[in-house]
């Protein structure tokens, strides 16, 4: 698919003084800007090889971190012509390709969250569909992801790096001593403290532990989309936890056993996270924002297909922290 003509987005990476260039890399036309972070020290693990064996390996990097995410409105959006349209660009500039993968080589599931992903609506990835891009020059390293969503396509661009000149001599400089003022007055003015997690139960705890877990009691009929009528206890669990901790955004991921095929089993999976979120927006008074709904179908199983408890434990849905703030 040919790609619109291209426009320079501002993504300037420059360099400390060196024989590294700055760096600009552009996008489709159409392509809107929706969350840009900057660090002037900070880390960044990109990844460069697929999930296996419970370990995404990852090169650290330290020094300048930015972080951009962008949406395409463009129905059927190609995620290779605009990956590959980048990384031609990444070696034209001197980079080193060192990861080049998509979905399930990447590492499906767990490498969507084992890497670093801006937290939506600025950023959305469908676990079905995504395709990810490692790149290395000298201490300079970027990640590039791409996925789909209904309508759109989104990209995400992380890069760490030596820090600007600017930045370097501000380092440097001399620390200014406070200017003299009045005597301060005898009550001392305690600093706010960081608000901690507030962990209200035991599904909190192990969300807080382990950044994850299956809501158990879930029920769907069978076939259908629509979770059960009732009360779960596992739901009311976590809408306090969110409730109590508004900084948190977490994914509803919806998983299937192996009968029937791929695609109809995401697209299920899928509609059954969907319904729990509903749930507990509409039950449970839980900010819509703080929550997105993926579904990935049988490509990740608890257990072996082959059994009709293995099946069972197959079917579930889970709850995933994504982000904090």
């Amino acid at each position: 698919m040919p790609l619109p003509s291209r426009l320079a987005l501002g993504l300037i990476l420059t360099q400390a003084a060196g024989p590294l260039a700055a760096l600009t890399l552009s996008l489709p036309a159409d392509a809107v800007l929706t969350r840009e972070e900057a660090e002037p020290l900070g880390r960044y693990d990109l990844p460069i090889g697929a999930f296996a064996e419970g370990v995404l390996p990852v090169d650290r990097g330290e020094g300048e971190v930015s972080r951009r995410a962008w949406r395409i409105e463009r129905a059927g959006a190609d995620t290779l012509a605009v990956l590959a349209a980048l990384r031609a660009e990444l070696i034209a500039e001197g980079f080193g390709i060192l990861l080049d993968c998509d979905t399930q080589a990447c590492g499906g599931f767990d490498f969507r969250f084992g890497t670093e992903v801006l937290p939506p609506p600025a950023m959305h990835v469908d676990l079905g569909h995504f395709r990810f891009l490692a790149a290395r020059r000298g201490q300079e390293r970027i990640g590039v992801l791409v996925s789909q969503a209904p309508g759109a396509l989104f990209v995400q661009i992380i890069r760490v790096g030596p820090p600007d000149a600017e930045f370097a001599a501000a380092l440097s400089a001399p620390v200014p001593g406070p200017e003299p003022g009045p005597e301060p007055d005898s009550q001392t003015v305690t600093p706010p403290a960081v608000q901690a997690p507030v962990v209200t139960g035991d599904l909190a705890a192990q969300l807080e532990a382990q950044g994850r877990a299956i809501l158990a009691d879930l029920s769907f009929p069978t076939g259908s989309a629509q979770l059960a009528e009732g009360e779960f206890a596992s739901l009311a669990a976590l809408a306090d936890y969110l409730r109590a901790n508004p900084g948190r955004r977490v994914a509803l991921v919806g998983h299937t056993d192996a009968q029937g095929s791929l695609e109809a089993n995401i697209a299920l999976s899928r509609r059954r996270a969907g319904s729990v979120m509903e749930r507990l927006v509409t039950a449970h008074d839980v900010p819509r924002q703080q929550m997105e709904a993926e579904g990935m179908g049988y490509l990740a199983p608890v257990a072996s297909n082959l059994t009709a408890e293995g099946r069972q434990a197959n079917r579930r849905v889970e709850v995933i922290i994504t982000s904090t703030e």
